[in-house]
């Protein structure tokens, strides 16, 4: 592999890594407005922590569900299978 390419490679994967901060961020702006709107003001510590904790279980569920989808595609690919 030459130089060019691993740079290209990791710019591209910077990249990535950036668009998906700036989506996690615009995404934590529009669940704290969520909370605010059903919960009222976040200012408090309770509801700091009851944000952190639904976000957190949110993230949990999400990770778990891509992975396995992740997984059923690897093995679908691999046996030949279609979608």
């Amino acid at each position: 592999m030459s130089i060019k390419t691993e740079i290209i490679g990791k710019i591209g994967a910077l990249m990535t890594v950036a668009f998906g901060l700036v989506a996690a961020l615009a995404w934590n702006s529009s669940i704290q407005a969520l909370f605010r709107e059903v919960f009222g003001t976040a200012e408090n510590l309770p509801a700091m922590f009851g944000y952190a904790i639904i976000v957190t279980i949110i993230a949990v569920i999400a990770t778990i569900w891509i992975g396995r989808l992740s997984e059923l595609a690897k093995r679908e690919e691999e046996t030949g299978k279609s979608a």
